[in-house]
This record gives C-alpha cells, structure tokens and sequence, in this order.
C-alpha cells in the first residue's frame, strides 16, 4: 500500500498492521514521527512532481485528506495512475466542501472553507470527472451525526474509490 500525504500515520495507524505500507509525505519530521511510531517505510516527495516507484508498484494507494491541499491534483493523480497495478485500487477522502454549513458561511458572505490551506473545493461531480482514467468510480458522503437525513448536504467528508483498469 501507498499511503500519499501520511503526515505522522494518524489514519495509517488503521490499515498498517498485517500490510506493507509506505508513507510519503512533504513533512521529513512527520514523515519520521509516522517511520517510528508504525514501522512503515517512508519517503518524501511531492506527488504533484513525482511518485518514486516503479510503474505498477502498487496494490492500492490511499489519498486521504489530501487532494484539496494540492495545486495541481490532477498531477498527482495521474501519478497514483501510473504506479498502481492493473486492477489496483485508489481510495481516499476530501471534505465535502459544498455542505450545508459551508453554503450558509458563503450565502453570508464568508468564504465556503476556512482552512487556508484547502486550494480545492470538490462536489461529486468534480471528484468523479478527477477520477475519469479510472474505472468503478464510486464517490459517497461519510462523517456527521446527521448524514442518514441528507448525506450530499449535512456530511463532513466525501470518500472515494476507483479502480485502475486492466488495460490501457
């Protein structure tokens, strides 16, 4: 398993025990932290620029939290293309930036997101149209106590799931 933008392993901590994982990340010192609290091979690079692996290395590749901090995903996910196997699986998450509470902050005025660090915002249907070399797209609403009401606008998080295809 690929874990991209592991930070310190706060959510590799789940699936790393019985896997091999490597974490990359752009932070030396969490990627450190994540080394010596979980045991995981780590590795820093930027997945706009360049994932270091063979083409192919790659069962699956985890993205969670990450894509909305990018400039330029679509980089990165043509990267997590080319190294995951044929049949391989990317899954991740992104807040669901066009929830209820964030369309009141801009129908007030405010900006949708407070975090300064989220370039991205993404609703299903940008998030599928990101994931369209893959296969078996399939994205859902997760996170809040009130999500059985109404996922699309009371979830905290989108996750996401796509196949890489066995042929080109």
């Amino acid at each position: 398993m690929l874990d991209l933008g592991c930070r310190t392993g706060g959510l590799t901590r789940y699936y790393a025990e019985g896997n091999e994982v490597v974490g990359v990340d752009v932070d030396r010192e969490a990627l450190e932290r994540a080394r010596e609290r979980l045991g995981i091979e780590t590795r820093w690079a930027d997945v706009e620029e360049e994932l270091p692996f063979a083409d192919g290395s790659f069962d699956v590749v985890v993205a969670g939290e990450l894509l909305e901090h990018l400039a330029d995903p679509g980089a990165a996910v043509a990267h997590v293309r080319r190294v995951l196997r044929p049949g391989g699986r990317f899954v991740g998450s992104v807040p669901n930036a066009f929830r209820l509470k964030n369309r009141l902050r801009f129908a007030a005025g405010r900006p949708p997101e407070d975090d300064p660090t989220h370039l991205q915002l993404y609703s299903p249907a940008r998030l599928r149209a990101l994931l369209g070399d893959f296969a078996d797209v399939e994205v859902r609403f997760a996170v809040g106590r009130f999500v059985p009401l109404h996922a699309r606008l009371l979830a905290n998080v989108q996750i996401f799931s796509a196949t890489k295809p066995e042929q080109p």
